[in-house]
């Protein structure tokens, strides 16, 4: 039977193509967002995979999600907690809301889900967790003191992880991106863009079906002996 899998920020960017990965690899996939219904619908117009939406940095809406998804396709096997905002400002303006928004939504959010998954993933003896990193959180980048923390946070949350879950062939990596070429990075003036660019070996940014190919093959039920890495996947841009 094929394993569910669900990643969180699904339907679009880097979320979007791990989705589309993870399906056409035979995997039940459910695809979570926040907000873009639009995207949502014609995300799942296209695929055929399952989108729900809900608040990941609220618990109890994850908790009502996650009963969701087992109901409908049964119990999460795997999960890629890939949900993410940025809310850029230099600490000298940063408000109480900025931090706290980047913080609950991209490292909370981790703590959210992988509690709910957990205990299903140790009784089956058999679990793959995937949380997404950023080239930020292991080199800082300026003007997000907010994100750098969170992605960090993941970085060192998913080693953690990987500790307890050892023992129950749960594995936890994390995958740390370099500038990828979605909406967000698109959103860069295209003077700095250019700037990133030239700092990149490779000559490129990097593509979101490079992050997917990378989760694709972490959640493979035969990795089980890589868990606690940091894989990072940046064209060269931060050798860590």
């Amino acid at each position: 039977m094929a394993r569910v899998a669900l990643v969180t920020g699904g339907t679009r960017g880097i979320g979007e193509a791990i989705s589309r990965r993870l399906y056409e690899a035979g995997y039940k996939v459910a695809a979570t967002y926040a907000g873009n219904d639009e995207a949502a619908k014609r995300f799942n117009a296209e695929t055929g995979i399952k989108t729900y939406k809900w608040d990941v940095a609220d618990y109890d809406a994850c908790k009502a999600g996650i009963a969701k998804i087992t109901a409908e396709l049964g119990p999460v096997e795997i999960l890629v907690n890939n949900a993410g905002i940025t809310r850029d400002s230099t600490i000298f303006r940063m408000t109480p809301e900025q931090w706290r928004a980047v913080l609950d939504t991209n490292l909370s959010s981790c703590f959210n889900l992988c509690s709910l998954v957990v205990n299903g993933m140790r009784e089956k003896k058999f679990g793959r967790i995937v949380n997404i990193g950023s080239i930020n959180g292991q080199a800082g980048q300026y003007g997000q003191v907010n994100y750098a923390a969170a992605k960090s946070g993941i970085h060192g949350f998913t080693k953690a992880l990987a500790q307890e879950g050892a023992r129950f062939n749960i594995t936890a990596n994390a995958v740390a991106p370099g500038y990828v070429d979605t909406d967000m990075v698109r959103a860069v003036p295209v003077d700095i863009l250019e700037k990133i660019v030239a700092r990149i070996p490779v000559g490129r940014l990097g593509r979101a079906d490079d992050i997917a190919r990378t989760v694709l093959f972490l959640v493979a039920d035969d990795a089980d002996f890589i868990t606690g890495s940091t894989v990072s996947v940046n064209g060269g841009q931060h050798m860590y």
